[in-house]
C-alpha cells in the first residue's frame, strides 16, 4: 500500500485553473480564445493596477503573498490564489521566475481608435517579442499615439513581449493585427505621413519632418519592409552608424525616431 501523501498548501499543478494558466502561457490560441492573457512581472502588475486594468486573478507561490504588489491586488478586491511548493516555476516558462502569475483581458483597441493620433507606430512582420516590448516601452515613454501590430508581427500578448513591454501594454493604445497594406492605406486616407525605416539609401532620420502627423513604419528584424509596400510608404529613412554594424535593432530604431519626433513636437 503506497503511503498517503502529505497535504499541501495551495493548488497542485494538476489543479484545473493552474492548467488553464499553463495553456494561456503556452499557447496564443487559447489566449485567443479567452481574450486572456497572463503577467508573470511584478512590475507589469503594478503597472497594470495603475491602469486600473480589469485583473482577473493573481498566483503566489509560497512566501509571496505578503509582497506590496500583490498585497496592493488584494486591497483592489482581485482574488489572490497560493500556488503549492514548486508549482509556480512549472507554469512560469522561465529559468527564474518572479514570485506571481496574474490573468488579465486582452487591453487591444480598434484600428479607429487610432483616428484621431498624430504619431503611431506600425510593425509589420516584427518577430521578436523583445523588440516589440521595447517598441511598446519606447512608444509610452515618446509620447506616441498607438502602436499598431500588424499580421505576422509576433503576439503581443506573448509572455515575454508583455514583461519587455515592462508595463507599457497597459499604458499605450495597441492595436493587435490587420493586413499591413490596409493599415497602411487607412493611415494615409487619415493623412498621416508613413515614414518606414531602412538600413541604407533614406533620408537621413533627422531630416524628415516628423512634427507633422506621422505613422513610423517598422518592418522584419532581417529583411525589412516587404518589396509590396513601397508604394504605400511615403518616405524613408535611414540612421546613420558611424561604427561596423550595418544596422540598429528594430527595438532601437523606434527609440532613436520616436523621440526624434518628441524633440521635433517640443515634448
Amino acid at each position: 500500500m503506497s503511503p498517503t501523501p502529505l497535504p499541501t498548501n495551495g493548488l497542485g499543478f494538476k489543479h484545473r485553473r493552474v492548467q488553464r494558466l499553463r495553456k494561456l502561457v503556452q499557447r496564443g490560441t487559447a489566449r485567443d480564445g479567452e481574450r486572456a492573457f497572463v503577467v508573470d512581472s511584478l512590475k507589469v502588475l503594478d503597472a497594470a493596477l495603475d491602469a486600473g486594468a480589469a485583473i482577473e486573478s493573481v498566483y503566489v507561490p509560497p512566501g509571496a503573498a505578503g509582497h506590496p504588489v500583490v498585497a496592493r491586488a488584494l486591497a483592489a478586491g482581485i482574488r489572490v490564489s497560493d500556488l503549492g511548493p514548486g508549482v509556480l516555476e512549472r507554469v512560469a516558462g522561465t529559468v527564474t521566475p518572479q514570485p506571481v502569475l496574474a490573468v488579465a483581458p486582452y487591453v487591444d483597441v480598434a484600428l479607429d481608435d487610432l483616428r484621431r493620433a498624430d504619431l503611431v507606430v506600425v510593425c509589420v512582420d516584427v518577430r521578436d517579442p523583445g523588440n516589440l516590448g521595447t517598441v511598446l516601452r519606447t512608444a509610452e515613454a515618446a509620447g506616441v499615439g498607438g502602436v499598431i501590430c500588424c499580421d505576422g508581427t509576433v503576439d503581443v500578448y506573448n509572455p515575454k513581449t508583455v514583461r519587455a513591454s515592462a508595463g507599457s501594454l497597459f499604458h499605450v493604445r495597441v492595436v493587435a493585427g490587420g493586413e499591413p497594406e490596409e493599415v497602411l492605406a487607412t493611415l494615409g486616407e487619415w493623412g498621416l505621413r508613413r515614414v518606414a525605416t531602412r538600413p541604407t539609401g533614406g533620408q537621413p532620420y533627422h531630416q524628415a519632418d516628423l512634427a507633422r502627423p506621422t505613422a513610423i513604419v517598422l518592418g522584419n528584424e532581417a529583411s525589412g519592409l516587404p518589396a509590396g509596400l513601397d508604394r504605400l510608404v511615403d518616405e524613408t529613412v535611414t540612421i546613420p552608424m558611424a561604427g561596423r554594424g550595418d544596422s540598429l535593432n528594430v527595438g532601437m530604431a523606434a527609440a532613436v525616431l520616436c523621440f526624434e519626433a518628441a524633440r521635433q513636437r517640443g515634448t
